[in-house]
């Protein structure tokens, strides 16, 4: 009887007598021996900087053996996604050659995640050597650390992608192993410490204050023991120089997203499956990718495409090889879905030689070529497949980073194919992946300036949806046009449960420009009134609390209107990293350029002819690299539509006219409605009427008192107003017949 199997999720590790053939660069050595002058403190805190490419875990990995595992120092080692766990171990258990550990016969590790593979907290052993530890696992069962750490007077603590300690499970996990041992050793390893709003960043230096400046240990705010930057890296050779470039397919898939599948692939990174047969099948879609790169394949050297599936890589290679390009395609050991055939590892083995030896121009492939597999004259990537995760779009970018001193090319091609109708998702883009390790940009104008070309596709819609005819557009058009372009954007990065990194934007306009001021000054007392200490939010509480906030900043006619959804991800980040998100002003930007009444007026004016209408249209269009018109309208035809209809509005009023009435209606009173339902037809009356009953229950030192419990408030975050005798009993919605109560008070009336 079989009763048990080999598992990879922890082993006893044993010295490699081979030589290690694998040599540092420069700045990993410098990075090393700069820990070197950090480490001959007892305990500190401090990060280590390495850009995208540059080998943050190989670096840590040797660091560490050397100077912790040879010395029989544990190591916690602490990450937010299973991948960054496999990756670390991966790095360990490949890596220890007898040069590196000679004092130690061997040292065992052991993986703790809620993936089914690794093992769990209560797997852990007083003799593991390394714990290679998802944060979410740990911080819910902190006492399972006890046992490990006892009698430990020195520990190394590693957090990868360091720029997210500042949420808070991290602080209670560092926290907690700093209370049971006297010499902690913190090393944060990141490539963008800095991505992060002012608060965050206040709460990064408070985490890692300790740092070498000119080969000296310091103590001061950067807390940063060795950073090179992405520029640096290229300029040694070391990384190539990344060119994006994105394509527009044509097609579109919107028909193809619905409610549940925005969740599942945004939580899971999975496409639908219709949606995603639906884009392999699509043969105008393949032709588009595949002539891509024939008209650039000079240009693009070798190249490795990511596909949707398995069909999808055998279809594009198939396709590939019809134009005369020699491709291979590689995937999971599967069931080959045309001839029938399981693919082997031999199979895949002899496809890499083939491209390695330059003998395919390209490979196609699913996932698999993410991280394992050494193909260093790749110069182009193309990524045929949308995906949320920055993880995995920075493995597919890693693919062609390689620069010329590694063996690699001087150039790589990020080439993206981007679909229609797929803008609901938060997609991740290429530009991400740099954004926080580029210092192209000399100044923080220029910084912020990259951050708005970063807008969400789904954002730009939002300020497009006013162009699309089928939409009822009476509200918005009321303001006027200059008024419809957002002010500016809060932009933020956060953590959903299973590790998945979610960026998000929050367009701002002038009527929602206070609402959100007030809002984000009112989050340290909403979150105090609610009780919220967790990291993750019930959606039950994130629903609660965005209807306190919609029902406190955001009353009256707001043009455009706000939409929850972005309330409930600004709670979502404020619960994780107890900081306001960054705000970006879009003040720099020249808004004439995009005031299509104006542009339409000028048209009608100057009476232009079709053919010079459409010539000076499209110079609009086209003029500048930072173009407006481009920002924010994406799309050209989204812009056309606009502009016509303001020509329209100009030159054939009557079109706007509404029809003649010949049906007479009958009346609903607002005094059987509802606040909520007042709120969705006569905006303005329903704050006339919350105002009122405030200002009813204003005491005369400018605080609030409850009607039930008579406490007083500071704050109108934590009341609400209610109907002192109930709409179900004949109770109406009149000033007279409002009160304010207390979360509590409302609760227990509510109940009784």
């Amino acid at each position: 009887m079989i009763e048990s199997i080999e598992t990879k999720s922890n082993g006893t590790v044993y010295p490699k007598k081979i030589t290690n053939k694998r040599d540092l660069y420069e700045h990993q050595k410098k990075a090393m021996a700069n820990l070197d002058i950090i480490n001959r403190n007892s305990s500190y805190s401090t990060l280590v900087v390495l850009p995208t490419g540059g080998g943050k875990t190989y670096t840590a990995a040797v660091w560490l053996l050397r100077n912790a595992i040879d010395r029989k120092k544990k190591i916690l080692w602490i990450a937010h996604r299973q991948t960054l766990l496999d990756q670390a171990a991966e790095t360990f258990i490949t890596n220890p050659y007898s040069e590196f550990i000679p004092n130690i016969s061997s040292f065992k590790y052991r993986i703790i995640s809620g993936e089914t593979k690794h093992d769990r907290t209560i797997d852990i052993e007083k003799d593991d050597n390394l714990l290679i530890i998802s944060k979410d696992s740990i911080g819910r069962n902190l006492g399972a650390l006890d046992k490990w750490l006892k009698g430990e007077d020195e520990i190394y603590f590693i957090v990868d992608e360091a720029h997210h300690s500042t949420a808070k499970t991290y602080r209670k996990v560092i926290d907690y192993v700093k209370s049971k041992v006297s010499n902690v050793k913190l090393i944060g390893l990141t490539a963008t410490p800095f991505r992060t709003s002012d608060n965050e960043q206040g709460l990064l230096a408070k985490i890692y204050t300790d740092g070498i400046e000119n080969g000296v240990f310091v103590h001061n705010d950067k807390g940063i023991t060795y950073q090179i930057s992405l520029k640096e890296l290229i300029n040694r050779q070391i990384l190539s120089q990344p060119i994006i470039e994105s394509y527009n397919t044509g097609e579109d898939y919107g028909k193809f997203i619905g409610a549940k599948d925005l969740e599942t692939i945004q939580n899971l990174d999975i496409l639908p499956e219709d949606l995603a047969n639906e884009m392999v099948k699509n043969a105008d879609r393949n032709k588009f990718i595949v002539e891509t790169f024939v008209a650039n394949k000079d240009k693009y050297g070798q190249t490795i495409v990511f596909a949707l599936n398995v069909n999808h890589a055998i279809a594009l290679s198939a396709l590939f090889n019809h134009y005369g390009i020699k491709s291979g395609y590689v995937v999971s050991s599967v069931k080959d879905a045309i001839t029938g055939v399981t693919r082997s590892r031999e199979d895949n083995a002899a496809v890499y030689d083939a491209y390695s030896q330059g003998e395919l121009q390209v490979l196609v492939n699913v996932n698999i070529l993410t991280e394992g597999v050494d193909l260093p004259k790749t110069q182009t990537v193309f990524l045929t497949r949308p995906t949320v995760s920055k993880i995995l779009m920075t493995q597919m970018i890693g693919r062609a980073l390689r620069g010329e001193k590694a063996g690699g090319t001087k150039k790589a091609y990020i080439v993206s194919f981007i679909d229609n109708g797929l803008d609901k998702i938060a997609w991740s883009n290429p530009e991400t992946i740099f954004e926080g390790n580029n210092d192209f940009a000399d100044t923080k104008s220029e910084y912020e300036k990259r951050d708005i070309r970063l807008i969400a596709i789904s954002k730009i819609e939002e300020f497009a949806k006013m162009l699309n005819d089928s939409a009822d557009t009476k509200e918005l058009e009321k303001a006027p046009f200059t008024q419809r372009i957002p002010i500016g954007m809060y932009a933020f990065t956060y953590l959903e449960e299973n590790g998945m990194d979610i960026s998000y934007q929050v367009m701002v306009y002038d009527s929602t420009k206070t609402a959100y001021e007030q809002l984000m000054e009112s989050l340290p007392l909403l979150f105090k009134e609610y009780g919220n200490d967790e990291e993750y939010l019930s959606q039950d509480k994130l629903s609660n609390m965005a209807e306190q906030c919609r029902n406190t900043f955001f009353l009256g006619e707001m043009i455009p209107p706000y939409d929850e959804k972005d309330i409930i991800n600004i709670l979502k980040y404020y619960a994780q990293y107890e900081a306001a998100p960054n705000f970006y002003t879009f003040d720099e930007l020249d808004k004439s350029k995009i005031d299509v009444c104006a542009i339409a007026k000028h048209i009608v004016e100057q009476k232009m002819d079709p053919v010079t209408q459409s010539a000076y249209i499209q110079q609009l269009w086209n003029d500048g690299d930072d173009n407006v018109l481009r920002l924010f309208f994406g799309r050209q035809k989204y812009f056309y539509n606009q502009l016509n209809r303001e020509i329209l509005r100009i030159t054939s009023p009557f079109l706007f006219e509404d029809d003649e009435d010949n049906v007479v209606y009958g009346k609903r009173q607002f005094e059987n409605m509802s606040l909520y339902e007042i709120g969705k037809v006569a905006p303005e009356y329903e704050k006339l009427l919350r105002d009122g009953a405030f200002a009813k229950a204003k005491t005369s030192d400018g605080q609030y008192v409850c009607a039930c419990c008579g406490k007083n408030y500071p704050n109108r975050i934590m009341l609400q107003v209610d109907h002192i005798s109930p709409l179900n009993k004949g109770g109406k919605t009149t000033p007279e017949n409002l009160q304010i109560l207390c979360r509590f008070c409302n609760a227990e009336k509510s109940d009784k």
